[in-house]
């Protein structure tokens, strides 16, 4: 009758398990604004198309793809962010356990020896113990602590997720970038070796006239100074380009030295000369995984406050525990030698609950934090968003301007070579025009370098790239740890 009513008590407490403290999660608010298009994008420079997962295969170059995949497999950024999104999940799984039994087995085995008088003198005595034990217990998760933490640690994997997300963008917009500084390195070395190869036949040219009588000697020393000053611009672009190639074989995962030889080879960045897919702002932020990580961190933080107001009721735990002791291996398991215990456990912190409040507060406080976070994290990618755009529509107008004025330099300077090969025009207008023209030439290479950097940073803003990356559980982590 005893033990039913003690069933019946358990039975009641049970029911009470469907109640959870704190607050429920409600998506945070974004701004209504942020649902329209960009007021950055125009029809020239961007389209309302969605960016594809693999925005980089716009460029349909095979190079590229295959430098990002090796990025991806061996970039040490993303192994620690994957290390840690694994150690998340590792913290989910235990959070999970709190819902299952805790059990522990015992075996103990004791020997004692010792010496007792006897009434015929002292003599040695032994004894062993054998002991088996089995304890179990089991939380009853009345108030919703267990429930509570196991949906906090589960926001905190998902959080983690979304910040290995976020690494990945980077090493593909990184990878992308070196490689077309690299081949933008290239580029503009090559303008920079015809331009002196032109001026060093203008020096050629005037050291016979002078030879002649036609030039005076300060001519020459004049074409000398331009050759020299533009031979001075290629060491720059030189180191430019091998630090390129450097940077690209550390994002793949590989020393300085191991540069990939078709990286190398590239004299042309790739560009696309078509308007940007880039979708709108709702599409934007479903996609940029830190705007998911700060939503997640802002769930986490929020239960977080059930569990510590957990702690402002009982805590209740079923124990039971089976025992065996006897003086041999067979008397533990024998009749005479067992025992069980069975029964709850209530730990409570009344009255003292200044601890609970403090730390109800401090998560409150955490939550309030979390929010903060969210909010200027979608600031933050709407204005980098339309900054990228900004940056770009402009980096067209300035290059379609720098491509027209070098086109007019070249012209001029064709004209004035011929006409001072007639004599109808000095030494001075040519180096002049070939001046204007070596310089028309090098900002016309760096601009369209800069367009290729522009590009990647509006698909870095626009937050794609990490949608196709294998699944943590499908890929052997990289370590040199033994099991």
């Amino acid at each position: 009758m005893i033990a039913s009513r003690r069933l019946a008590a358990v039975a009641g407490l049970a029911l009470l398990t469907g109640c959870r403290l704190g607050p429920d999660y409600r998506p945070p608010a974004t701004p209504a604004t942020a649902a329209g298009a960009f007021v950055s994008a125009s029809p020239t420079t961007a389209s309302a198309d969605a960016p594809p997962p693999q925005w980089w295969r716009l460029y349909d170059d095979p190079v590229l793809d295959d430098l990002i995949a090796q990025a991806f497999a061996a970039n040490t950024d993303l192994r620690v962010a994957t290390a840690n999104l694994r150690r998340a999940r590792a913290v989910l799984t235990e959070a999970r356990a709190a819902n299952l039994p805790a059990t522990t087995t015992t075996a103990s085995f004791a020997e004692a020896r010792q010496t007792i008088g006897t009434v015929t003198g002292p003599r040695p005595f032994s004894s062993e113990l054998y002991r088996l034990g089995f304890d179990m217990s089991y939380e009853l998760d009345l108030y919703g602590r267990v429930r509570r933490s196991i949906e906090a640690a589960r926001a905190d994997a998902a959080a983690e997720a979304a910040a290995r997300d976020t690494v990945a963008i980077g090493v593909a917009a990184e990878t992308a970038r070196a490689y077309a500084d690299a081949c933008s390195g290239a580029a503009q070395l090559a303008v920079a070796e015809r331009s002196l190869k032109i001026q060093s036949d203008s020096f050629a040219i005037t050291e016979r006239r002078v030879a002649v009588g036609r030039d005076s000697p300060l001519d020459v020393a004049r074409a000398r100074a331009q050759v020299e000053a533009t031979r001075a611009t290629i060491p720059d672009f030189t180191a430019a380009r091998q630090s390129a190639l450097f940077r690209l074989a550390v994002l793949t995962g590989k020393p300085p030295a191991e540069i990939d030889p078709r990286a190398a080879a590239c004299a042309v960045p790739p560009r696309l000369l078509r308007p940007l897919p880039v979708g709108d702002g709702t599409a934007l932020l479903a996609r940029r995984p830190d705007v998911r990580q700060a939503d997640r961190r802002f769930a986490a933080a929020g239960a977080r406050i059930g569990v510590a107001k957990a702690d402002y009721f009982p805590r209740i735990t079923l124990g039971a525990a089976v025992t065996g002791t006897g003086i041999t291996p067979e008397a533990t398991v024998s009749s005479n030698g067992f025992g069980y215990s069975f029964g709850p456990q209530i730990s409570w912190t009344f009255p003292n609950f200044a601890a609970v409040r403090a730390r109800v507060r401090q998560n409150r406080a955490n939550a309030e934090a979390a929010i903060a976070t969210f909010d200027g994290t979608v600031l933050t990618a709407l204005r980098e968003t339309e900054t990228a755009l900004s940056d770009y529509a402009n980096g067209l107008d300035r290059n379609a301007a720098l491509r027209s004025a070098r086109d007019q330099s070249a012209e001029a300077a064709r004209i004035v070579r011929l006409r001072y090969g007639a004599g109808s025009a000095g030494f001075l207008d040519v180096l002049d025009a070939e001046r204007t023209l070596a310089t028309a030439d090098a900002q016309l290479a760096a601009s369209d370098a800069a367009l290729t950097t522009l590009q990647v940073a509006v698909f870095r803003a626009l937050g794609g790239g990490w949608e196709t990356l294998p699944p943590v559980a499908r890929v052997a982590p990289v370590t040199r740890l033994t099991p």
